[in-house]
């Protein structure tokens, strides 16, 4: 027998499905590892309601850190991961009423006293990961050698938000601490993060290239050469890697098929359109993609890799 919330569950998943013009198996998911809370003032209502409405069936939220007012913050300006987003609580409770549906990530401000002391608060509450790490600190200092190493204590992924000059400085030696944590899974995020997937790509002040790629960049070759490297496809960036070169991306998914996570990251409220860069990014990746591919992309891999 099927409870009440399970039915109500079920008909929600294929109302949505039936909206995107798809019909799919009982068995097809759509796992979300990017989404935040109060997202620009959204309330949470209007999250469940537009990651239903994209056809989600899990997603996970990714907690901003403590209001300070120092360096790593932009002197307070990269507070709520600039973009309002509340913390490790409101992600928790958001979770805790919605079993099975929602879950959570745990953060903190890197170079805070205690950080990791928080951050291990909220992976022993059942964190899925720790992130996401948007701070003006360096990937290879000591304050983030501490959350990697409680990430490879409970064996949980991290989320790095790569941009030139404001977040996670130093990513062309990132490939080091890929080297000395091998056991942790590193996720990367964001506009530096994928406009580096091009060979070509040597001004790093532009965060959206446009036009052709050609394979082999950073990216490329992290998620190539290190087991523990894995992508998140979410926001404008990540669409727009898709997008900038479609020929290349349909290599790119087959290439890196089993390292790929799909996200959203997009504050809108509706799930559709043309504001909604989440159902843009699961539409461009069902067009690019066979259905073996998508299958990994939107659900196999983030199952795995979170232990969903």
């Amino acid at each position: 027998m099927v409870n009440r919330r399970e039915f109500i569950k079920k008909s929600t998943l294929a109302c949505s499905a039936a909206m995107l013009g798809t019909l799919l198996p009982d068995d097809y998911h759509i796992i979300d590892i990017h989404q935040h809370t109060d997202y620009a003032g959204r309330s949470h209502e209007n999250l469940i309601r537009h990651q239903r409405t994209m056809g989600v069936s899990q997603t996970i939220l990714l907690p901003a850190g403590t209001p300070s007012f120092g360096s790593s913050t932009h002197q307070g300006k990269s507070n709520g991961l600039q973009v309002n987003a509340s913390g490790n609580d409101v992600c928790m409770k958001l979770a805790m009423d919605h079993p099975g549906e929602i879950y959570f990530g745990a953060n903190e401000v890197p170079d805070i006293e205690d950080a990791d002391k928080e951050i291990e608060k909220y992976l022993k509450k059942g964190a899925k990961v720790i992130g996401e790490l948007k701070f003006g600190v360096r990937a290879d200092s000591g304050d983030m050698f501490r959350i990697y190493r409680l990430a490879q204590e409970y064996d949980v992924p991290v989320l790095l938000h790569w941009q030139y000059q404001m977040y996670t400085y130093g990513y062309e030696d990132f490939y080091k601490i890929l080297e000395k944590f091998p056991k942790v899974n590193f996720i990367g995020h964001a506009q530096s993060w994928w406009a580096n997937i091009d060979k070509q790509h040597t001004d790093q002040s532009v965060l959206y290239p446009k036009g052709k790629v050609t394979a082999g960049g950073i990216t490329d070759r992290l998620l190539s050469d290190y087991p523990n490297m894995y992508a998140d496809m979410s926001a404008g960036s990540g669409l727009n890697a898709l997008t900038r070169d479609e020929e290349h991306a349909k290599g790119f998914l087959k290439r890196h098929q089993d390292k790929l996570l799909y996200g959203s990251d997009c504050n809108d409220s509706e799930g559709k359109g043309q504001a909604c860069s989440g159902i843009q990014t699961i539409d461009k990746i069902k067009e690019l993609s066979d259905p073996a591919i998508v299958r990994k992309v939107f659900f196999e891999n983030s199952k795995k890799l979170f232990k969903i």
